[in-house]
């Protein structure tokens, strides 16, 4: 079977998002992509995941090694050392220091600077999700908003966190519905839409964090979409339309006002 005969998949879906398809396969993907929407938004949920996980493991990536864990280093500390009697403990040494070595580049990193990569990560994923979802005219949300409590108790349960839809009606919005997302780490967010009567889409995204962390509301814009971001409470929320900035801010007001813990 040729590739332009094979069906597409999902790991050709992977593949065409990582570059490692050949120059007939990609084609023959794109015009399944092409025809297929359901495709399509794999496609975008598969790039959304892969640059936040570039962006969660950025910085982490381009810090030195400790002294101890350098190649000059080590071969230092072997010459002095006799020789090992088999083969079978030097490849138990080289796991333990490859180990060691990737424990050291994908180690959590406590300070000011897990606030500032938590918010990044909320207003990437906040933009894709809203770029892939409230264009999507057929099935932007999986659960409606007319099940509004069964949907408040399944994205609470899957996010370990009290959900709340906020209400937006006295602004002229209605809550159109949520869907659940997957973050980088591969636990769950989720999204909510809502429209006005003009059908004008905005984006709620609600991502569980650390209950340690806090950043005060942060506005935001991207290609003409303006925004807003914070982490209060153990949860990152991003609202995301294209609206004016005034209108963002009384959003916000709102839906922090909605979301904020009783008592």
């Amino acid at each position: 079977m040729s590739d332009e005969t094979q069906a597409v998949g999902d790991e050709d879906l992977h593949a065409y998002v990582d570059g490692q398809l050949s120059a007939e396969r990609r084609q023959a993907v794109e015009r399944h992509i092409a025809s297929n929407p359901e495709a399509a938004r794999k496609l975008a949920d598969y790039r959304t995941q892969r640059e936040a996980l570039r962006a969660a493991f950025a910085a982490r990536a381009v810090e030195p090694l400790p002294p101890d864990l350098s190649l000059p280093r080590i071969i230092a500390e072997r010459r002095r050392r006799p020789w090992w009697p088999s083969l079978a403990a030097a490849s138990v040494l080289l796991a333990l220091l490859l180990g060691v070595a990737g424990g050291w580049v994908l180690r959590d990193l406590p300070g000011e600077g897990a606030t500032q990569r938590a918010m990044t990560l909320l207003t990437r994923e906040a933009f894709a999700s809203h770029a892939v979802y409230a264009r999507d005219v057929r099935h932007p949300v999986e659960v409606p908003g007319s099940e509004a409590p069964h949907l408040q108790q399944w994205l609470s349960n899957r996010l370990d966190r009290i959900i709340v839809a906020p209400d937006l009606s006295v602004l002229g919005y209605h809550l159109i519905g949520g869907r659940l997302l997957a973050t980088e780490r591969g636990s769950a967010a989720a999204l909510l839409m809502y429209d006005d009567a003009s059908h004008q889409r905005i984006s709620v995204l609600l991502r569980p964090m650390a209950r340690n962390l806090y950043a005060p509301k942060d506005k935001l814009r991207r290609d003409g979409v303006n925004g807003c971001a914070w982490i209060a409470n153990g949860l990152g929320v991003a609202v995301v339309a294209p609206i004016p900035e005034s209108d963002i801010g009384r959003l916000v007001k709102q839906i922090s006002a909605d979301l904020q813990p009783p008592g």
